[in-house]
């Protein structure tokens, strides 16, 4: 879906650098990328070479698929079969094959259990973890077979690193009355830690090593992949099929992933962004990492096309609203966002109007491409939730602006809002075709939507732990840390650690949600949790990568769109 847009008018630099004298800066640094991925926006690359890593590709699905739903005596064979193949990259492709291997193995569960495998960790770990991916309600009371009579676990486990690391990545499946779970956590994440060198392969060193600081449930998939990938070649007894399938497939989207960075950088460079926004961010090859981070799939070119044109205006008018605007400035603002109109932008400063322009060219741009596919109605539904997010923008710039600290019950409904997981997901419903109807728009904006805000509030806490000293320091409204430490009259660390206990209980409620039945097709479930786990990677270590790429967040860059897998 090509999106291109008219460039504005803007003012010369010599009206540029006057007007901006006086205002708050973030003093950001420029683009680490530059024009770096522009590169790839041609047709270079040699079809010829994707057609054939194309067939190489079918052919090995064809054997893995085989693998798959061939006779196996035992189901430990399957559950890791199945296990490998997502962890290396390429559950997308096996979809309903996995979906039904696993549901035969739900519904002999029974057996499984009591069977051969009654006393083997790994295996009822990985069982249970795999089934409460799949949405399968599994109780964790089989876990209490490894429990004695006090309810401990048995220090017999110590030594089995395998099992331990299975738990400890099946414990972050839980629900919130899962209380075995909370102490099986505890209990392998204190054995981990500690493991004994000699009784554990360098490889499965390795393994620990990288779960402990990014359990695989909360990590982006494709990152995930990369990472195992490079473990898995390293274990003697991996299967050269899945191997070979899982390199030429990463390698194969990368391409893609980098043609769609490249005409995405060239829209950027055409609207001249870094000249007319310079008091924003200038984010681009990040923002596309974000938006592929939840959608990654080959046949999501377009929704990644729209999600990273519309949420990189949104970063810029996150910061119009968050440092450079006056309050009177963004009343205004909001109001022409409400009328949605271009006379509406009469009135505004000149920088806001070159903003407010670009907004209705790419929303004009994205209106006439569904109004050709016959889906004009879904333009009223994105309006609408750009107008909710800028409502957010304009409630916390008065917060700011008057000096108010709110409380956790009124700055959580705002700021869970703000942090962007419904204005995404209901863009991104503009590029996913007709399996996407009206009643879906109306759940989003109309509804309960348990998901969305339990995803809501693990981005804006993370967001906030990691970011609040800087923005305090520029000039910020309060963050949920401020907020929490002036309610309750509690150190720093003090409102951290609740927070960070908030941010476990909404995991667990997004786990819930995404359990059989759901409200909505589970796949769009799915992209929410993939909106939690972007956030999850990036702000994990309390430090803003997205202000700050210059780093951790320039290395995942490197991983997913630059460096390929040699074969």
């Amino acid at each position: 879906m090509d999106l291109p847009i008219t460039a504005v008018p803007f003012p010369s630099p010599a009206h540029q650098t006057s007007h901006f004298a006086g205002r708050r800066s973030g003093n950001f640094h420029s683009s680490i990328w530059g024009d770096y991925f522009l590169k790839y926006a041609s047709d270079s690359n040699s079809m010829r070479s994707q057609g054939t890593a194309e067939e190489r590709i079918e052919r090995l699905k064809g054997e893995v698929r085989k693998m798959l739903t061939g006779a196996m005596d035992k189901p430990l064979q399957k559950l890791n079969l199945i296990d490998q193949i997502q962890r290396i990259g390429l559950a997308y492709h096996f979809e309903i094959e996995i979906d039904e291997q696993l549901e035969q193995i739900h519904k002999s569960n029974f057996e499984f259990h009591c069977g051969d495998n009654n006393d083997d960790l790994h295996t009822t770990a990985l069982l249970f973890r795999l089934l409460r991916q799949q949405g399968y309600n599994v109780s964790c009371e089989i876990f209490n077979k490894f429990q004695d009579k006090e309810g401990n676990f048995s220090k017999s486990l110590v030594a089995d690193v395998p099992g331990l690391l299975s738990l400890f990545e099946a414990c972050h499946l839980g629900f919130h009355d899962d209380n075995i779970l909370n102490d099986a956590l505890t209990f392998a994440i204190t054995h981990l830690k500690s493991i004994d060198k000699g009784i554990a392969s360098c490889n499965l060193k390795k393994q620990v090593s990288h779960a402990l600081n990014q359990p695989n449930h909360r990590g982006m998939p494709r990152l995930e992949a990369r990472n195992y990938i490079q473990l898995y070649q390293e274990e003697p007894s991996h299967d050269e099929v899945l191997l070979s399938l899982a390199k030429l497939d990463f390698n194969l989207l990368q391409e893609q992933h980098q043609k769609e960075l490249g005409n995405i950088t060239r829209w950027w460079k055409d609207l001249d962004g870094e000249r007319k926004f310079p008091f924003a961010r200038d984010r681009l090859v990040e923002m596309y990492f974000w938006m592929s981070g939840v959608y990654f799939e080959p046949e999501y070119e377009a929704t990644r096309e729209i999600l990273t044109k519309v949420m990189m205006i949104v970063s810029i008018f996150d910061d119009v609203y968050d440092i450079y605007a006056t309050l009177e400035e963004v009343e205004l603002f909001t109001k022409a966002i409400e009328r949605w109109d271009v006379d509406a932008k009469d009135g505004l400063p000149e920088y806001m109007q070159v903003c407010y322009q670009t907004l209705l060219d790419l929303y004009d741009e994205i209106g006439c491409e569904v109004t050709r596919k016959g889906r004009s109605y879904c333009l009223f539904y994105a309006k609408e939730l750009m107008k909710n997010h800028m409502r957010t923008y304009f409630a916390q710039a008065k917060w700011f602006h008057k000096n108010h600290v709110p409380t956790m019950e009124e700055y959580m409904p705002i700021a869970s809002l703000s942090i962007g997981c419904e204005l995404l997901l209901g863009t991104s419903f503009l590029g996913m075709g007709d399996i996407v109807t009206k009643s879906y728009f109306d759940w989003l904006l109309f509804s309960d939507r348990k998901m969305a805000k339990a995803s809501g509030v693990v981005s804006r806490l993370m967001n906030d732990i990691a970011g609040h000293k800087f923005e305090q320091e520029r000039g910020h409204t309060a963050s949920s840390v401020e907020c929490f430490m002036k309610q309750y009259s509690v150190t720093e660390q003090e409102a951290k650690e609740a927070l960070h206990k908030q941010v476990v209980n909404a995991w667990k409620d997004m786990n819930e949600e995404l359990c059989h039945p759901t409200v909505v097709p589970r796949p769009l479930l799915v992209r929410i949790l993939n909106f939690a786990r972007v956030f999850h990677v990036v702000y994990n270590d309390e430090i803003d990568h997205y202000s700050h790429p210059g780093t951790k967040f320039k290395e995942l860059v490197t991983s997913l769109l630059v460096d390929s897998l040699p074969m």
